[in-house]
């Protein structure tokens, strides 16, 4: 009796099974639309970063062209003489700088999730569309790679270390919760009371729906940090690698992965870097360096103190979905079989 391993399979098209050829095509596409967009921008004078009511910054366009001009370089070369190891290098260089072109899109994604209107619409089209070019260059990066066949991994915990830093994750967002509950039903903190805040929310464009849950007293940026959480231990803990599946395309093969890869995946690439700027930039105002705006607060002080609540949960818990991430990733992988095991 023969017993072969169970393999993932799907039914493939002639024009899907040379994914790895086309992939390379679609990646210097993206680059040449993802140049012209960056001239336009800096053509036209449209600002890419948003600064409150200084947006300028229309030289960020200069920056997408400086990473949209490589990347249709080397993706052309692929294309052109087929993907030699330096090429890998390179195109894997320019993905970590598409990467952090696209930095806070999750910020954009909340917003819009809540119906609010996000600070600039051309920000958000250059950080989804450097999104978009991350994963085909890091597709393209890996185009060489066809297994003959995978299987999916029974479900395992995460290591010691990675559950505690899990753990850390979860309690950095206990001060930011709190913080946030107690303005939401009515309390004061930092000298501004929840009416006061309710005010401030308001007047600087918050949406009716985040309006309302604030009345109710639920702040839908603690109820996302609970979503958060749940998504951290989800990584870590063998439950989560039973959610529905979402169909990857992984070195050549039509491979299901876990669903909380896909949103844990953006959030530790916008969170990380974002706590970790900002802790970098609060040092800074701390020390006296740079002034600190108090915005709606009485005083910098205050505004100081919410500014460390907030960006330390967002450091800890980026970093820690960073780690967690990476072990889901790895007990997730699909295991190549290339033997027939025979009874």
């Amino acid at each position: 009796m023969t017993n072969v391993e169970r393999t993932i399979k799907a039914p493939w098209s002639t024009w899907w099974q040379r994914w790895p050829r086309w992939v390379a095509w679609a990646t210097m596409v993206w680059a040449v639309l993802y140049a012209g967009f960056g001239l336009a921008c800096a053509l036209s004078g449209t600002p890419l970063l948003y600064h409150g009511a200084d947006s300028g910054a229309s030289w960020l366009g200069w920056v997408v062209v400086a990473v949209g001009a490589p990347a249709a370089v080397v993706s052309g070369a692929v294309v052109v003489y087929g993907l030699r190891p330096a090429l890998r290098v390179l195109l894997w260089v320019v993905c970590g700088l598409a990467g952090i072109t696209a930095f806070s899109l999750l910020m954009d994604v909340i917003s819009l999730m809540l119906g609010q209107e996000v600070d600039s619409r051309a920000s958000t089209a250059n950080k989804a569309l450097a999104a978009v070019g991350a994963v085909l260059l890091a597709a393209t990066a890996r185009s060489d790679r066809r297994p003959a066949g995978t299987t999916v991994r029974a479900p395992s915990a995460a290591p010691r270390l990675v559950q505690l830093a899990a753990w850390a994750g979860t309690l950095a967002f206990v001060p930011y919760a709190a913080m946030k509950l107690v303005w939401a039903s009515g309390g004061t903190f930092a000298g501004i009371s929840g009416e006061e805040m309710l005010a401030a929310m308001e007047r600087n464009g918050a949406s009716g729906v985040f309006l309302t849950l604030e009345s109710w007293g639920l702040d839908p940026t603690a109820l996302l940090a609970v979503l958060g959480v749940f998504l951290l231990w989800s990584l870590v803990r063998p439950w989560g690698q039973v959610f529905p599946r979402w169909t990857l395309l992984l070195r050549g093969r039509r491979v299901p992965r876990p669903l909380p890869l896909a949103p844990a995946l953006l959030g530790a690439a916008t969170l990380a870097p974002y706590g970790v700027v900002g802790v970098g930039y609060l040092t800074l105002a701390t020390a006296g360096v740079v002034t600190t705006r108090r915005g709606d607060f009485p005083s910098s002080g205050d505004a100081l103190l919410v500014g460390w609540i907030g960006m330390v949960a967002f450091a800890v818990y980026g970093i820690a979905l960073t780690i967690a991430a990476h072990s889901y990733w790895l007990r997730t992988r699909p295991v190549c079989r290339t033997s027939v095991h025979t009874d």
